[in-house]
């Protein structure tokens, strides 16, 4: 609460500059959200379960029941969300603009209520050419093509879903766009060792930082609308990024003790994706597909591994799991009353290296993750009531040498979930 407060404070001279400039100013918008959901099992998830991925495994007692197969139910209103759009007078020959955006959903679970920062940017706009610099999404999640889920999750772990402070400049060529992102990391990041001993893990932006290198994503995109309100859009782009894991290894000489080396490991990835949606008058058609390594930072399913280690110096080499994702979804166009229907698919692809240590990645014992996700969504006025199911199976099993996933056992959860909402 005290961030809001300090928050609302910050804006007072711009809400002064907008009373001496009536086309200038800030302007508040958002909404009030509570969701009602119940899960048939334990999950993996964030925020005491709002923002669900998949079911946990088993967990096997002395009688040999799960303790996973229990379920919970809870009702939380951390998305309530508040937005501030700013515009102002042109600089550089381009029309301004900015926005503050943030919701209550705190940045770890300790801090659950929390005011949060999702976006913070301001924008240089010309006739074709727009600069974008701040937090705002990932370029990998297309903010003109991504589910329209109830669910928080917005069809994670199927659909890049992270956050990133970045410079992104967008290039229009008539229906054409492209799109050059170098970014950082704050909230969604990756895992690595602590310090220099092996088998102590955290999860820091410091392995990005540390690369002295951003991540990079390029993207190209074809944009169509017709007079009669249809829409085309395709799009294809390509992410690059470089890992610093460790700075200094640890080995322990039984004589002397604790000897430090400084090393030089890093770990790199390139992810690619491609999607495609169709809008007519009554219905959306929406389609993605990814392929990509280090994916754990983007919420979804895959990391990195050690692949060697030389026991005199403890440097070792890594190499990144490879990850393969789908997701499709339909939905109808109608105002009061919609209905969609949200499918997606991914399969963990190991690493193709021998893996001889640890593992830095979320969930690398799952072989695969598919959910199918039905909803209908209520509108009347500035209400709206929208219940969903989301139908999601994972496998679990144990990673062979080279890192992919064998024996694999499927577990589902079903989760019953109900979105109220108030937009202002």
């Amino acid at each position: 609460m005290k961030k809001l407060v300090l928050f609302l404070v910050l804006s007072l001279p711009v809400l002064s500059f907008a009373q001496e400039e009536k086309d200038f100013g800030i302007k508040f918008s958002g909404f009030v959200k509570s969701d009602v959901f119940f899960d048939s099992r334990q999950t993996i998830d964030a925020r005491e379960g709002h923002f669900l991925l998949y079911p946990a495994g088993e967990s096997l007692d002395m009688n040999g029941d799960d303790l996973n197969a229990k379920a919970k139910l809870n009702i939380l209103s951390i998305q309530t969300r508040l937005t501030g759009k700013i515009t102002g007078p042109d600089a550089f020959g381009a029309k301004t603009s900015g926005l503050i955006e943030g919701a209550f959903f705190g940045n770890i679970g300790t801090d659950i209520n929390g005011f949060r920062l999702r976006h913070a940017f301001v924008k240089l706009t010309w006739t074709n050419t727009e600069l974008l610099v701040g937090q705002y999404w990932h370029p990998m999640f297309i903010t003109s093509c991504y589910p329209g889920t109830v669910s928080f999750n917005t069809g994670a772990p199927f659909q890049p879903f992270s956050r990133n402070p970045q410079i992104r400049l967008s290039q229009k060529l008539g229906d054409f766009k492209a799109i050059l992102t170098a970014m950082e990391q704050v909230d969604f990041v990756d895992s690595g060792p602590v310090g220099g001993t092996p088998g102590i893990k955290m999860a820091s932006p410091k392995f990005l930082i540390n690369s002295a290198m951003p991540e990079f994503n390029l993207r190209f995109e074809y944009n169509k609308k017709t007079d009669n309100g249809n829409e085309f859009l395709a799009g294809v782009g390509g992410n690059y990024k470089m890992l610093t894991p460790r700075l200094a290894s640890t080995i322990i000489n039984v004589t002397s003790g604790p000897e430090n080396y400084k090393v030089n490991e890093t770990v790199s990835g390139t992810s690619f994706m491609a999607y495609l949606k169709y809008k007519c008058e009554k219905l959306t058609f929406k389609l993605e597909g990814v392929m990509g390594q280090l994916m754990q930072s983007m919420t979804m399913v895959g990391g990195y591994a050690v692949t060697s280690f030389d026991a005199t110096t403890g440097e070792q080499e890594y190499a990144p799991i490879k990850t393969t994702s789908f997701w499709g979804e339909i939905s109808t166009n109608g105002t009061k009353v919609q209905y969609g229907l949200f499918g997606g698919y991914t399969k963990n692809n190991g690493i193709g290296d021998d893996v001889m240590g640890e593992y830095y990645a979320r969930s690398q014992n799952i072989d695969y993750v598919y959910r199918v996700s039905p909803r209908v969504i209520i509108n009347s006025g500035r209400f709206r009531v929208a219940p969903e199911i989301e139908y999601t199976v994972a496998a679990y099993g144990t990673n062979d040498e080279d890192g992919s996933v064998k024996d694999a056992k499927e577990v589902a959860n079903f989760r019953f979930l109900v979105g109220v909402y108030y937009f202002f």
